[in-house]
């Protein structure tokens, strides 16, 4: 069976007040921005809502989690940069990994997603941090059997979620 795409933007933008409209007819599920790109983020989530978008709010390895925290209650999705955006390719930052457990303990039904060096090597850090989200880019395409690679970490994240749902 054949998911049907649900496509999410992460817009690495300056500006993301600009693209929501034009991603919303583009036919975008979510928009994610990054904290640091807007003054105004309360007025971006609304507009986001208003175009009929899910929300994700994204923070970079330097933004402590706690600038995150006063919208959590207003967006879908929480999104740890574990590298600095930019590039693929970069190395994991696991010491990004405690704003995933602190989100995890304080809001536990958004969903928490890492994205930035999340391949094999990395994934159970993430998932036992209560991500339940990952973004995987070079350690799939650059797979010899990225099948595999994509079947490991859809597993252990779900593992993950169902232990912590036990552990209740």
């Amino acid at each position: 069976l054949r998911r049907s795409p649900l496509p999410d933007m992460h817009m690495m933008v300056a500006r993301p007040e600009q693209w929501v409209k034009p991603m919303a007819v583009a036919g975008a599920n979510q928009y994610t921005f990054h904290l640091e790109a807007t003054d105004n983020p309360g007025a971006l989530i609304k507009d986001i809502r208003e175009n009929g978008m899910k929300v994700g709010l994204a923070i970079k390895p330097g933004t402590t989690v706690e600038h995150l925290a006063p919208w959590a209650n207003q967006i879908d999705m929480a999104l740890v940069m574990t590298v600095e955006p930019g590039f693929g390719g970069q190395k994991f930052m696991e010491d990004m990994m405690p704003k995933v457990q602190w989100l995890r303990t304080q809001f536990p039904s958004l969903d928490i997603e890492v994205d930035g060096g999340v391949g094999p090597d990395t994934i159970h850090k993430c998932a036992e941090a209560g991500a339940n989200m990952i973004v995987s880019g070079s350690a799939i395409m650059k797979s010899a059997d990225p099948r595999s690679v994509i079947n490991l970490l859809r597993n252990v994240c779900s593992e993950a979620a169902q232990k912590r749902c036990l552990d209740r």
